[in-house]
């Protein structure tokens, strides 16, 4: 099957930028982007400078092809008839009800999707799953569609996990270590198969393109994110056994990191890792293990995601001991889980300040990208949307859009993003606007220790003693 137009569902983190490129690399493929947020197809159709996600490198390509062959619409239906292709990159949260709650992945927009997919559609589709999803759920897909499709139309349902950093997500679209599409093994699979193959070969070498089959590359997606938030948690609790005996994380991460076997890459250690896929993924991963009766699997998993909580809670309880007098303040620099992104979601920062606003403190926010209302929303959240409880903890935040404004008259500043410009600030300017004892917290390890308590403040590394 030739293809000539795209449609994507989702326009967020993953479908934004996928379908950019694309669209750049394909300029005979039409690329149209659909979803049902107004707001949010607005601000993609808006000023290149103010896009829904912030991807260092975006906004140049989205000036390029935008209106070209890149389209952003809330045209659903008809654009997903009008397209041989069609994208799946739609949120799939961790289940908050119901069988699996807590662990497994809420299917309901990818169920929804292929529904409105089946029902529209007109001639034979290739369905491409770009969302993050549990083994075996083309096997689901394919019952909804089968369910509600038209008479002698046919689907190919084949996996292609997205495997983007935050931050570096267009370079990392540009030189793919690996692009997984996997399909069934069939006649028609396998020219579907070939189909989205031949649009990724028009600039990813050949040998960086793996078919496999759909259940591998699905599973595929889990394992690799589950392996690197691994190795985040292995670092981060060998920090834990650092600070008691007076070894270095930072000398003993570089270390560690130039066994050859071992590389040194995710071996920084830090309050804890978050964005959208780690703790989902290994849930994910965990709820599988238990549904096939692999309960030693799934604890196995699980203790990835523990160590990363206590990894935070930790530095949550060691801030509250450091500052006893519940009128102080602290000020959290960074809020967003990584640098170069406004991506919050499942940030470290968030379960950090809903402990230190729960024993009472005053709370003082700073971050270059991520916004006062997404801040706010994402605390409502760690409430489990508990108004009262929201209400009383927004009493006692303050977000602002300076650093310098954010930290005046705190006692403890907490830096929780690496930030690139929280390296460059003038630290006795801000020494000098703290109350004294002034504390630094550095969750991140970025700055000069010795060069701070020359300043005159107290401080508090990870893995230092």
């Amino acid at each position: 099957m030739k293809i000539s137009k795209i449609c994507c569902i989702g326009a967020g983190f993953v479908g934004g930028p996928t379908m950019a490129v694309i669209a750049l690399k394909c300029p005979n493929i039409k690329v149209t982007v659909v979803d049902i947020n107004k707001d949010k197809i607005s601000a993609w159709n808006g000023d290149v400078k103010k896009l829904p996600v912030y991807e260092p490198g975006l906004s140049d390509i989205i000036s390029k092809v935008r209106n070209v062959n890149l389209f952003f619409s809330t045209e659903v239906e008809e654009n997903i008839d009008d397209s041989e292709m069609i994208f799946l990159a739609v949120n799939t949260p961790t289940k908050t009800s119901g069988e699996g709650q807590g662990y497994a992945a809420d299917l309901t927009n990818i169920e929804n999707s292929a529904k409105i997919i089946a029902k529209v559609s007109s001639r034979d589709k290739i369905i491409v799953e770009k969302s993050t999803l549990p083994v075996r759920t083309a096997e689901k897909l394919k019952d909804v569609i089968n369910l509600h499709k038209k008479p002698n139309i046919n689907f190919e349902i084949i996996s292609n996990p997205e495997f983007l950093a935050e931050g570096t997500a267009i370079n990392d679209l540009f030189k793919s270590d690996r692009v997984l599409v996997g399909g069934d093994d069939t006649e028609s699979g396998k020219k579907a198969v070939n189909a989205l193959v031949d649009i990724y070969k028009k600039w990813i070498p050949s040998k960086k393109i793996l078919k496999t089959n759909v259940w591998s590359s699905e599973l595929s997606k889990l394992v690799s994110n589950a392996m690197l938030a691994q190795r985040i948690s292995s670092i981060n609790s060998i920090s834990a056994i650092c600070e008691k005996t007076g070894a270095n994380i930072e000398e003993v991460s570089k270390a560690t990191g130039m066994d050859s076997r071992i590389g040194s890459q995710f071996l920084k250690s830090s309050i804890g890792f978050g964005g959208s896929c780690f703790k989902k993924d290994i849930l994910n991963l965990v709820y599988i293990s238990k549904f096939y009766g692999l309960n030693e699997v799934a604890d196995y998993w699980e203790s990835v995601v523990k160590i990363n909580l206590y990894q935070t809670e930790r530095v949550a309880k060691k801030i509250i001991s450091t500052i006893s007098d519940t009128t102080s303040t602290v000020s959290i620099l960074g809020w967003s889980f990584k640098k170069n992104t406004n991506d919050s979601r499942e940030s470290a920062s968030i379960y950090l300040a809903k402990m230190i606003l729960e024993n009472g403190y005053n709370l003082k926010i700073y971050d270059p990208l991520v916004d006062k209302k997404r801040i706010l929303d994402d605390i409502y959240q760690i409430t489990n949307n508990d108004k009262v409880k929201f209400d009383n903890f927004s009493k006692r935040i303050k977000i602002y859009k300076s650093p310098l404004e954010s930290v005046k008259m705190s006692s403890l500043i907490v830096i929780c993003t690496e930030w690139d410009e929280f390296v460059a600030l003038d630290w006795t300017k801000i020494y000098d606007l703290m109350k004294k004892p002034s504390w630094i917290f550095d969750g991140r390890n970025i700055l000069d220790q010795i060069e701070l308590n020359k300043l005159g403040f107290q401080t508090f590394f990870i893995g230092k003693s």
